[in-house]
């Protein structure tokens, strides 16, 4: 019997919710005075629903494509600075062979990455310059090498004194690109971790503890220099990697060998990894 999609409707509208009031936030809306302020976060939150849904959606489709049972996406709604923890989908079936690992792992970040590049140009298109020299605190996204680029072409040279303030699509364009960077970090089942298994096999859990062990090491290590606790992006990477774990399931197939053209997919993941790598998303300055 096939499974209805209620609870997948019921989550994506409340992640709707969660992120229309996120984003009208950030656009600077009293919805507490006005509540039909709420829309002006349209912009924020379709944009980034959008980005979420082709990303899932590219890892559906592919999990069709090579008959491995898949459930639709569930978003998963959260009160937070991007009004969501992102959104999933559960693979019902073992995968059969290293091709389709690679083509269902690599599917979603490179769709997704694709919508939030094109999120970003016409968000920046959008987003001002303003002088921050006298501005109070303020929370700052970290840069990752591509977006520095695209503001450098889109914008050009920001002054120092200056800082942009991004429009609602750049910003989710940013999530975007974040959440591909998250996703294809090679450990455990994660996208990237797809991708390792299927290039690497038993090497695979190596390479995932080796970069547990790093970020672990690289979030304590402050602490013990300075002496008291510091609470780290490192070390919140570290933490989450390690409750993911570093297992992969092994697939139905391991012999079938992998093509030169998943190989070719799997070293674009690699480029794609090292372009959205953020070493502090979020400070506070």
């Amino acid at each position: 019997m096939k499974k209805s999609p209620f609870i997948n409707i019921i989550l994506f509208l409340l992640t709707f919710c969660s992120t229309l009031v996120v984003g009208a936030f950030h656009a600077g809306a009293d919805i507490v005075k006005d509540p039909m302020q709420v829309f002006q976060g349209l912009p924020f939150s379709v944009t980034l629903l959008g980005i979420l849904l082709v990303h899932e959606f590219g890892h559906y489709l592919m999990s069709r494509r090579h008959g491995v049972a898949a459930s639709l996406p569930y978003f998963i709604p959260f009160p937070s600075l991007f009004g969501t923890l992102g959104a999933v989908i559960k693979m019902k079936s073992p995968i059969t062979t290293k091709n389709a690992l690679v083509d269902i792992g690599a599917s979603g970040p490179i769709a997704g990455f694709v919508v939030s590049v094109v999120a970003v140009v016409i968000g920046l298109g959008f987003s001002e310059v303003r002088d921050v020299t006298r501005a109070g605190e303020m929370i700052v996204l970290g840069d990752s090498l591509l977006f520095q680029i695209l503001g450098w072409v889109v914008i050009g040279p920001i002054p120092s004194a200056y800082d942009l303030l991004l429009h609602p699509m750049a910003f989710a364009g940013w999530i975007g690109l974040f959440v591909t960077f998250i996703n294809l970090f090679p450990v455990g089942q994660l996208d990237g971790g797809h991708i390792a298994y299927a290039l690497l096999g038993k090497w695979h859990r190596w390479l995932s503890l080796a970069l547990i062990g790093a970020f672990l090491t690289g979030g304590i290590a402050p602490s013990i220099i300075s002496g008291h606790i510091e609470f780290n992006n490192w070390l919140v990477w570290g933490i989450l990697l390690l409750i993911l774990g570093p297992k992969h399931p092994p697939i139905l197939f391991p012999d079938v060998p992998l093509d030169r053209t998943r190989k070719a997919v799997g070293m674009l993941a690699l480029i794609i990894f090292i372009l959205t790598f953020i070493p502090v998303p979020v400070s506070v300055r």
